[in-house]
């Protein structure tokens, strides 16, 4: 999920979705005995549990899964995309489209209102991007909008997108992503991210559920919203309680003695594999844009910008290195015990335009391991070994397992006698706001797509203003990027997208290693888990 950006564009074609579209949906709709609701399905309450954390519910100020995870259930959406499909579709919109190639013109529905009942019109809509824009927060998604050049509302109902490329086709899709929430204008700042008490208070939610209280990450309880007027219909269920959880061996416990009906992101592949042999609980999988990379700073990793041995050839060198050392079999099988698979470039196998060049050009050129060729490249660029190495990780964000996965890499670095590894380890909601500071030299993160295209994979990482905020700056790449989204033609599209790959794989500003799938672990009499190409997950169709 992204940051800042002022360069225009967006891409092209809005279609390329995985070539396994592999659907999670256990019945929409629940059909077991239990505590009757009749406006909001057949149960009252549903608890979920999640080790996932929030950093903010204002959609300017985070730009993670675990606030995004929030954002879905209680903001409304100009597009979203309906359960069971990657495409977008409008939301609260009545309607949206091009009305000039720069043009994107959106008509809202009619008596649309906050939970506070304020009127919900295009006043709100202007003021929630342009306060993106504004905001431009280092954790914030805006550089999804870097094409958006400005907002106009002719009237209540309508807001025209003046764009600064043309023919933008994934705008409809970025109107779903974090950056696409709508806000009260009533209720959050013009120009700072807004408090959650504020906005909890104000309750100025207008999506499928309202928050009723809010304990930050430790529960918050969900109403179901009957004002709801958009695409995905209304809540099978009253009230949900999301729990969260600091270790997942207790998320798992959890789920498993039924204290839970739903564990959600993210249980060790040990777990889920027990789980697996648990008849009381049915493990949902469904298709894995999520991606594990490492992140280095171009100022201050070895040799970057801002060190006192500051050498761009000896710092690409390290990069090098690091890309020749890493055994992504190794971490797959062992660490996750295939739950993820290794990752040879910079978008996810199964999507259109995706590659392997990592594979041919780092390593033995076959996937695995070169300790020959990391020192061979160290060597050449007059480096002393071992090469120290600041190496930071997120020990509550990406599950139980990201400790072995980074000892595991540690271990990989140094055996090979040309790294030292000083492995540290942070907190999310501190670790979020450090690594976009120049704290950490190089850095692990994940990435959770926010529509099924390869642009989403490249732009937020690879333009010169991005939300990686690590200095990386690369013309040729930040132009082509734009320029690939003006590409109708799949397949020419689908070939600037492996131009765009075997440049960065060049500049190894990020070392990705890893995909992997989406998994929930539901108690067996729960319906409606919905894993899908949408990549989100859905409170209101749960039912039991």
């Amino acid at each position: 999920m992204a940051s800042a950006s002022t360069n225009g564009r967006r891409i092209a074609t809005v279609t390329a979705v995985f070539a396994v579209t592999a659907l999670a949906i256990s019945g929409c709709a629940g059909t077991s005995g239990g505590e009757d609701d009749s406006s909001n399905g057949n149960a009252k309450s549903i608890t979920i549990g999640t080790t996932d954390k929030v950093t903010t519910l204002d959609p300017a100020g985070s730009y993670d899964n675990g606030s995004f995870a929030v954002m879905n259930q209680v903001f409304p959406f100009l597009m979203n995309t309906p359960y069971g499909s990657p495409d977008v579709e409008p939301d609260i919109a009545e309607s949206a489209e091009f009305t000039t190639p720069t043009q994107y013109t959106v008509t809202l529905k009619k008596g649309l209102t906050w939970a506070n009942g304020n009127e919900l019109t295009s006043s709100d809509v202007k003021f929630s991007f342009d306060r993106q824009l504004a905001i431009a927060d280092a954790n914030g998604p805006s550089a999804l909008l870097y094409n958006l050049e400005s907002v106009e509302t002719p009237d209540e109902l309508t807001a025209v997108f003046n764009l600064k490329q043309e023919n933008d086709q994934v705008f409809a899709q970025i109107l779903s992503s974090p950056a696409g929430p709508i806000v009260d204008e009533e209720v959050f700042s013009a120009d700072a991210v807004t408090p959650d008490k504020e906005i909890v208070d104000g309750k100025a939610f207008a999506g499928q559920y309202t928050i009723a209280s809010y304990d930050f990450n430790n529960l918050v309880s969900y109403k179901a919203n009957p004002d709801y007027q958009g695409l995905l219909g209304n809540a099978e269920t009253a009230t949900v309680n999301v729990k969260y959880f600091a270790e997942s061996s207790n998320l798992k416990l959890a789920v498993q003695e039924g204290d839970i009906d739903v564990a959600h992101r993210s249980l060790s592949a040990t777990d889920i594999a027990d789980l697996e042999g648990n008849d009381d609980v049915k493990v949902h999988k469904g298709p894995g844009g999520e991606i594990r990379y490492i992140v280095f700073n171009f100022n201050t990793q070895p040799f970057g910008a801002t060190t006192a041995e500051a050498d761009p050839a000896k710092a690409l060198a390290v990069r090098q290195a690091v890309a020749d050392l890493i055994d992504r079999e190794e971490i797959a099988k062992e660490v996750y015990k295939g739950t993820y698979t290794p990752l040879y470039s910079f978008m996810p196998e199964g999507l259109t335009g995706a590659t392997t060049v990592l594979k041919d050009l780092y390593g033995d050129g076959n996937g695995a391991p070169s300790e020959q060729k990391a020192a061979e490249r160290l060597r050449a660029a007059g480096i002393t070994t071992p090469v120290v190495l600041n190496l930071q990780y997120s020990n509550d964000h990406y599950g139980p397992s990201s400790g072995d996965e980074y000892a595991l890499i540690k271990s990989q670095l140094e055996e090979s006698g040309l790294f030292t590894v000083n492995l540290q380890t942070t907190e999310w909601v501190q670790y979020s706001k450090d690594r976009s500071s120049d704290v950490y030299p190089a850095y692990q993160l994940g990435w959770f797509p926010d529509y099924s295209d390869g642009d989403n994979y490249l732009t937020p990482f690879f333009l010169i203003k991005n939300f990686l905020a690590n200095h990386y700056e690369n013309q040729e790449v930040n132009d082509l990027i734009l320029q690939q989204a003006s590409i109708v033609d799949p397949d020419e599209r689908a070939a600037a997208f492996e131009e765009i790959q075997a440049m960065v794989a060049e500049d190894l500003s990020t070392v990705p290693y890893l995909q992997g799938a989406q998994v929930a672990v539901a108690g067996a009499g729960v319906d409606g888990v919905t894993l899908d190409a949408s990549f989100k997950f859905r409170y209101a169709p749960l039912s039991k």
